[in-house]
């Protein structure tokens, strides 16, 4: 049982240093499979925050975004198009609740 256990932790080891060897000499930009993967944090919790914003807001919410919007022509216009909360997201930042 010793043995199944130091060949398992040895295999694994192995496995780790070959995968790190063969993925390390290549720079992330020249390996299309890494790209995308990863986001920065500010942009994912954007998105994350926009899509909590467009499940959980009342309807005395919105009517607040949309009264915001409707003081700018072109929010206004965005509105009518996109959405809501496309449109105050895109003139006035994130959602503030």
């Amino acid at each position: 049982m010793k043995t199944l256990a130091i060949l398992v932790l040895c295999s694994l080891a192995v496995i780790c240093l070959t995968s790190d060897a063969s993925t390390g000499s290549q720079p992330v930009s020249d390996n299309p499979a890494q790209e995308g993967l990863f986001v920065e944090r500010e942009q994912a919790s954007t998105v994350v925050r926009q899509k909590r914003a467009a499940a959980e807001l009342s309807l005395t919410q919105l009517e607040s975004l949309r009264e915001v919007c409707e003081a700018n022509l072109a929010c206004e216009n965005m509105m009518d198009t996109s959405g809501i909360i496309a449109a105050y997201t895109a003139y006035y930042g994130p959602i503030p609740f």
